[in-house]
This record gives C-alpha cells, structure tokens and sequence, in this order.
C-alpha cells in the first residue's frame, strides 16, 4: 500500500519512526521503495553527490523535474518528496508555478527551506493542493549567509525563534517540518509542539522519521563525513541489504544513536 501523508500522521500518533532517503534515479527509486523506506527525497543534494559541486546551489528546476520524473518512474510505493532549488520560490508566483512542474513530474509534495517568510508561500501552496514539507535549522541553500554548514539553534534566543517558527509554518499549511543539523533536545521540543511529522537529519532520535543522503549511508561519498552519518553498507553483504538494515534501525530507534547526536 502506498505511503501517504496520512500514514506519516498516523505513524507520528502511534509513536512509530518511519523512514526517508535520498534517490535521485528509478533503479535507486526502486531499490528504496521495495526495501520498505517510506518517503523518498530527490533532494538538491544531487547537486553536490552527483553533480560535483561544491553547494547545492547551482541546481535547476530543470535538473529537478528530470529527476524526480525518472524517481516517479522506479518508486514502488513510497511518498516522494521534491526539494524546490535555490531561488525557484523567491516569490509567491514562482513557487506555485514550479511547485506544479514538480508535482507534474511526480512528485507527492514539495520541501522549501526558510523560516516565518515563507508563510504566505506554504499558505498559497496548501490551498492550492500541493503538500508542503519545511525545512528548518541548517537550510544548505542559505550556506552563504550561514558563513558555512553549522548546527543551528544552539542558543536559547535560536532555539525559541526555531519552535515558533515550525509552529508558524504548520499554521500556514506546512504538513511535514524537517530538521538538520539542530540540537536534539531543541528537536525533541519541536516535535511535541507541532502535530505534523517532523523529520530530523542530525537532529537527535526523538524526531518522527529520520532522512539521509543515500550516499552517505553507502560509504560512498568523498571526503570528511557529517557526524550524524552511518555507513550501513559496511555491515551488510549489498547496496539492498544496507537500505534495508537503515529502515529497520530507524524504525526501532537504533539509529541515530548517541554518537550521531549533537547535544547543544
């Protein structure tokens, strides 16, 4: 049966963890979904794992349509999320008219990074039938202003300013908040104040699902590792194995564990 935001809401109600990964392909696509991985993110990682680039900000929307329609073409089942890229929804108008081009493609939702300015967006987006994941703490568009990729929200003026965002964009329509690289106490917090799933990539265990980059989780992307990254391919005998074995640890809290955390 296939993945739907509903299945995410009721999973958040029974206090079960579900899973995300990154596929930017239709046999990845395939291999995920069937590995029993519940939401599928073409992120605008593929821009650095794929691409070569050194952000993600030199990725299109054409980049981001091609992958998502050949994503659509693999998945078996599991909720497909598409990143919108770097100033594809600078304006009301430009987010509704590419949010359509990615639900076209195949999309099931679209995810925005930003905080309280994107209200109007979401609010837009929602009452016109596109679903809407926010993307909050370290928002990797925004690295320039950031000054590089840095935990976010380890002050308590920071940490405030977070919650009420994620209310403020829940409000507006947000049905899914996503979380990288924030302090797991401030990310537990977020989760009990918001009835949307939220899913964290570096923000502690206690967040509703949990979302990484599928090269990360092989091993195979190059140079220094984020600290919230396992290699699941290390102890399993296959690409399938190693999806597999992160969609049960999510699932029974196993990952992330302590080492995988940042505290504050």
């Amino acid at each position: 049966m296939a993945v739907t935001i509903n299945t995410l809401r009721e999973l958040k109600q029974k206090g079960e963890a579900f899973s995300a990964l990154t596929s930017y392909d239709s046999t990845f696509a395939q291999v995920v979904s069937e590995a029993g991985v519940d939401v599928i993110l073409i992120g605008d990682s593929l821009g650095m794992v794929l691409q070569g680039n050194d952000s993600t900000l030199p990725v299109t929307m054409e980049h981001m349509i091609y992958h998502t329609s050949c994503v659509a073409k693999g998945n078996k089942g599991s909720l497909i999320m598409a990143d919108m890229p770097f100033m594809s929804y600078g304006t009301v108008a430009d987010a509704l008219d590419n949010a359509a081009e990615l639900m076209r493609a195949g999309a099931h939702m679209v995810k925005l990074e930003g905080t309280d300015w994107m209200r109007d967006t979401i609010e837009a987006l929602s009452e016109r039938g596109v679903p809407v994941c926010a993307h909050l703490g370290l928002t990797p568009q925004f690295v320039n202003k950031f000054g590089g990729y840095k935990v976010q929200g380890r002050d308590d003026k920071a940490a405030e300013a977070m919650i009420e965002h994620a209310c403020q964009l829940e409000a507006a329509g947000a049905d899914i908040i996503l979380l990288e690289c924030v302090p797991a106490p401030l990310a537990a917090r977020i989760t009990q104040a918001v009835k949307a799933p939220v899913i964290g990539i570096g923000a502690g265990s206690d967040t509703d699902g949990q979302v990484l980059v599928l090269h990360d989780m092989l091993g195979v992307t190059p140079g220094r590792k984020p600290r919230f990254v396992k290699n699941f391919l290390a102890d399993t005998a296959s690409i399938p194995e190693a999806i597999a074995a992160y969609a049960k640890a999510v699932k029974e809290r196993t990952f992330p564990a302590e080492e995988h955390t940042f505290k504050a």
